[in-house]
């Protein structure tokens, strides 16, 4: 399994993203994912700069560690035409290191737009249709398309990377993993769930690779560890089927207020025990996943979980 590092544009500020991508490629880490989102989670985060511009340097700051948005929503804040242009640049502005995943978006990001937010089968119609947009782009030449709920007319991407990027889709349940079997070049999913695989692998996704997430928060003191990752994460416990609907985050921060600091605790590694980030690891290997990207909980903490990442947990992990 290769591990990732995620880039959460949620709690960090851009240039800080920036570093901790360096940092990420210094360290050992596989890969790195970045967020894209315009609003946080919750207060306490703070932050939510664009994803676009941070892979910009992060690909130009280095030279090797291969990155990947996790996700995007090519469907509202984004028309598919921006999103291949965007996805086009970044592949070369990394030399050939940029993979596109895509989701069917949360209402906490999208409602900005103003465009209301439909049923989850609407989302993945749209979702479908934004990906197919994408794929003939990535193909060269002209694309006019007249959708059922996009339009496009006489578009181009001009500077045309030669690989394109793959496309990944987040998969949760039995229509998003058909639709990722048919459509994308890997699955995304943040559950150690082998019937999503299975499910992606059936509808087309065999033999093709599947990338997972997983929340960690370092910190040598555990009780110092448990209560930031409170703070900052009580919103996950909520699952996406509630996650992708809550339009911001009064509403997160609403529904997370009776989760306590050991209900997050028992799904969130806390402290400095390898042990249990390495527990918390093996679910999704054994599930059949084939990348795993760690979110390290605590905007300030990063360059202190980069460094003991290198130095204990990675060799670790990678005794898997």
């Amino acid at each position: 399994m290769r591990i990732g590092y995620t880039l959460m544009t949620e709690q960090r500020g851009p240039r800080d993203l920036v570093a901790d991508a360096i940092g990420a490629e210094r360290a050992g880490f596989d890969f790195a994912v970045i967020s894209d989102h315009y609003f946080p989670w919750l207060d306490e985060q703070g932050h939510a700069p664009n994803a676009w511009a941070v892979l910009g340097a992060a690909a130009q700051a280095t030279s090797r560690l291969p990155l990947m948005t996790y996700v995007t929503c090519p469907t509202f804040r984004y028309h598919p035409v921006v999103v291949a242009q965007q996805a086009a640049t970044v592949q070369l502005l990394s030399g050939g290191r940029f993979r596109l995943g895509l989701g069917s978006g949360e209402n906490l990001n999208e409602h900005v737009v103003g465009r209301g937010w439909p049923p989850v089968a609407v989302r993945q119609e749209m979702l479908a249709e934004a990906v197919e947009i994408i794929r003939a782009l990535f193909a060269g030449g002209y694309v006019t398309r007249s959708g059922r709920h996009f339009q496009v007319a006489g578009a181009k991407l001009w500077d045309l990377p030669d690989p394109p990027p793959p496309i990944g889709v987040a998969v949760s349940g039995p229509v998003s993993c058909a639709l990722a079997g048919r459509l994308a070049d890997l699955a995304i999913a943040v559950e150690p769930e082998r019937e999503l695989l299975a499910a992606f692998e059936a509808a087309g996704g065999a033999g093709k690779p599947a990338v997972g997430q997983l929340p960690v928060c370092f910190d040598p003191d555990r009780e110092a560890a448990v209560a930031r990752a409170h703070q900052q994460f009580r919103w996950f416990g909520g699952g996406w089927k509630v996650n992708a609907e809550l339009p911001g985050t009064a509403g997160f921060a609403a529904a997370g207020r009776f989760v306590r600091p050991e209900d997050v605790a028992e799904t969130v590694p806390c402290g400095d025990r390898v042990d249990d980030f390495v527990a918390a690891v093996r679910p999704y290997l054994d599930a059949g996943f084939d990348e795993l990207a760690l979110i390290q909980v605590g905007g300030d903490s990063q360059p202190a979980f980069l460094h003991w990442a290198e130095q204990r947990l990675l060799p670790a992990l990678r005794t898997l």
